[in-house]
């Protein structure tokens, strides 16, 4: 079998994931699986820690599992960036696991693992990444990038003290609505030109733009519903002209996807992506703050990553048995 790195974020979930690496630990050592873990003590340390497994696997084969929450996926993908020798998979242990979600992996940890390891022997899937640019630096995101009010939601949602209490209860996802309700009233709208593969569009009073390779985000929203990891493109979502009261009323429709049939909502696809604006924006990808800018860019990575999924890899089966015939 090849060889498995697990990268572990101890703290994900407020600490669910140290239960959460104790169970796969267990089965593990039931089922005499050989592989090697690394614990993340901070933010950015999973990076560091793909790129040292990357380093070991020395151009074999090898997968590098990240456990935790959306964020340590988010490191750790960018650690591994594009060695064709490495398969990325992931066990949900953080609160909102979006990731889990748009790629239709098991939920339980033990489901998923099992997975990782009746998928170990054959070819992972290809799935696409986005890349984004601000202040003369890129990174890579694989669930979504957000500009504006969304991406100040999410960076006060891991900062609340409130997040703890709410994972505690189970309800982990909650906090993103807690966070939304306290910072409604005080956003400061602006003007954001977005220009996709050559068309310009100018949006007046933008909440945020949301540029999804998959439909979920902050915590089971179901912000893109169209979009597909796969096809080689990004799905845009812009929110403008909406009073605070009438933004409550998107809000509540995102969670079934009913949100795209506003009329302040706009939707559309693009490869290559541009974002200006007069003010000030928030940032963030995959749910991590990058910090404010009023320019950058967005492109789609098509099959950056190889990736544990059956989802993907049934997709690709069906699609070479379609052209076989």
């Amino acid at each position: 079998m090849k060889k498995i790195y697990f990268i572990v974020n101890p703290k994900a979930g407020n600490g669910k994931c140290q239960r959460v690496w104790e169970s796969v630990e267990k089965k593990l050592a039931e089922l005499q699986v050989s592989y090697e873990a690394f614990f993340t003590h901070d933010q950015g340390h999973a990076t560091e820690l793909a790129r040292k497994a990357a380093k070991l696997a020395g151009g074999r084969q090898a997968i590098i599992a990240a456990v935790g929450g959306d964020g340590t996926a988010h490191e750790v993908l960018n650690g591994i960036e594009n060695r064709e020798n490495i398969a990325f998979a992931f066990i949900a242990g953080g609160s909102g696991n979006d990731f889990s979600r748009g790629f239709q992996l098991p939920a339980r940890p033990i489901d998923a693992l099992e997975e990782i390891l009746g998928l170990a022997e054959t070819d992972p899937a290809y799935a696409d990444c986005g890349s984004i640019s601000i202040k003369g630096g890129s990174r890579l995101f694989i669930n979504s990038a957000g500009i504006g009010f969304d991406a100040l939601v999410s960076k006060k949602a891991n900062e609340t003290g409130m997040k703890g209490i709410f994972n505690r209860l189970s309800l982990g996802k909650l906090v993103y609505v807690y966070v939304l309700l306290k910072e409604l009233f005080t956003y400061e709208r602006g003007t954001v030109e977005v220009t996709a593969d050559g068309l310009r569009h100018i949006f007046d009073e933008t909440w945020f733009v949301t540029v999804s390779n998959q439909p979920f985000y902050g915590g089971g929203m179901i912000i893109s519903p169209e979009a597909v990891p796969d096809d080689g493109e990004l799905n845009i979502t812009v929110v403008h002209k909406l009073s605070k009261v009438r933004l409550l009323l998107v809000f509540m429709s995102v969670f079934s996807g009913k949100h795209i049939y506003f009329k302040e909502v706009h939707t559309f696809k693009g490869r290559e992506i541009s974002f200006d604006s007069s003010p000030l924006l928030h940032i963030h990808a995959d749910g991590e703050y990058l910090g404010r800018s009023s320019w950058g860019k967005i492109k789609a990575v098509p099959g950056r990553t190889r990736i544990l999924s059956k989802k993907l890899l049934k997709k690709d089966l069906q699609m070479g048995g379609e052209a076989n015939g």
